[in-house]
């Protein structure tokens, strides 16, 4: 069973760039904007609306050009630990515990200390979640930037009647490797019309926002016609205050780049920072620079990877459905690329290949050679790619691994070296570097 498989149907029209809601907006639960220090973006002017193909955001700042030959090194994976039932996510609490934290999808999180299993889940939600698609269940955790203080970490879930969940729980003050689940605090439900698409990953920005992906609802070509359309949060990235007043589910950011915007007529939610992804499984901030990497999930030809900084606040669009990966979609070269943010790169669906899962980049002690270089992999070849900028603009990729399973997610310990799951094995390993 596939796990994050693409669609292999093509649209018979192409879609507008933008379009106002086409019907009704996938119903959402909106709270109340931030209030504080910060002031909030001025209210929209009189006269044209804004357009949401924004002007193209600036090039991030590079990542120095990384010591990285791979035609001189040999990656591979030193096995950690085995025996989890369809691992999907792996992370650390950034506490200084040294602890792994492992998401299954059938909703069980369990932690991981010197490689050995805890023999009692850190937190069961198996009750709550629906994982009867593929793409359902227990899907991403993240702990909060003040964990260590708060105990407060967040989870995202598929619910029962398939809504997308984000919940906030707490730690046992008495019990630190087990969560109190009367803590639970729901931050967001958005209704789900598809069993696929449903995304799943939670991070934190160095600006202390949570991002939140969301995938465009399922089923093939942006059926639900949401990946452009300002009235649904489906198909986007949305950037959440959920640290500013505990007492709330989130506030708006003052400066996210959608606030108060409008258009046609139709208002823009406030929720929303970036608009067209089709399902942004897996992604990650580099811890150095602060950049965001995207792996989003294509449909029936092209996987895509984006990077893009999230100290430019201006509005983003990454472009589907009018383009998949850097090709249009459908497959011809009339669509109009102005104002979108392409991948940095893309791969066919070939060789076995399928199904993007995004990384991280390396910022760990132990192979210095492998700093500022990105990891990804696919899901269906279980390949891992290498991703290094060898100059200004020029942007190279290579399969430094083959074969790893069922790659359903990467992760990153606290010192920054990084991690592999394969889901069908369930197994995790460590991304190591053969020095000899």
């Amino acid at each position: 069973m596939a796990l994050l498989a693409g669609c292999a149907s093509q649209p018979s029209e192409r879609p507008a760039a933008i379009r106002p809601a086409m019907s009704t907006p996938t119903s959402i639960v909106v709270y109340p904007t931030a209030t504080g220090t910060s002031a909030a973006l001025p209210a929209s002017p009189e006269g044209d609306a804004p357009s949401l193909i924004p002007t193209p955001t600036p090039s991030p700042t590079p990542i120095p050009p990384p010591a990285f030959d791979p035609a001189t090194m040999t990656i591979g994976l030193e096995p950690l630990a085995d025996g989890f039932d369809a691992p999907v996510f792996i992370t650390q609490a950034g506490d200084g515990s040294g602890r792994f934290f492992v998401v299954e999808q059938g909703g069980l999180i369990h932690i991981l200390r010197d490689g050995v299993k805890s023999a009692t889940p850190f937190l069961d939600v198996a009750g709550l979640i629906t994982d009867a698609g593929s793409e359902q269940g227990l899907l991403g955790l993240i702990f909060d930037p003040d964990f260590a203080e708060n105990g407060y970490f967040f989870i995202n879930y598929t619910a029962q009647d398939d809504a997308t969940v984000i919940a906030r729980y707490r730690v046992d003050p008495a019990a630190p490797d087990q969560a109190d689940v009367a803590s639970a605090f729901e931050i967001l439900r958005v209704e789900q019309p598809a069993s696929n698409h449903n995304a799943g990953m939670l991070a934190f920005g160095p600006d202390g926002y949570l991002y939140v992906g969301l995938g465009d609802g399922g089923g093939a070509n942006d059926r639900y016609e949401n990946g452009q359309n300002p009235a649904a949060l489906l198909g986007k990235m949305l950037r959440l205050d959920v640290t500013g007043d505990r007492s709330v589910p989130y506030l708006i950011p003052p400066d996210n780049p959608w606030r108060e915007a409008n258009w046609d007529g139709v208002d823009v939610l406030d929720e929303i920072w970036a608009v067209g992804l089709r399902n942004p499984w897996r992604y990650s901030f580099d811890r150095v620079t602060g950049e965001l990497w995207i792996g989003d999930v294509g449909q029936s030809k092209f996987e895509e990877i984006n990077r893009v900084s999230v100290r430019f606040p201006a509005a983003i669009n990454f472009g589907w459905p009018i383009m998949e990966g850097t090709h249009c979609f459908p497959d011809d070269d009339t669509c109009e690329e102005a104002g979108l943010t392409l991948p940095v790169t893309d791969y066919a669906h070939a060789d076995g290949n399928c199904s993007v899962t995004g990384g991280y980049v390396y910022r760990g002690a132990a192979y210095p050679a492998l700093a500022g270089v990105y990891f990804f992999g696919d899901y269906c070849s279980g390949n891992i790619w290498a991703l290094w900028q060898d100059g200004a603009d020029a942007w190279q990729k290579h399969i430094v691994v083959e074969g790893a399973g069922s790659i359903s997610s990467f992760g990153e310990d606290e010192a920054g070296e990084l991690y592999v799951i394969d889901r069908g094995g369930g197994a995790i390993s460590r991304i190591v570097l053969d020095e000899s």
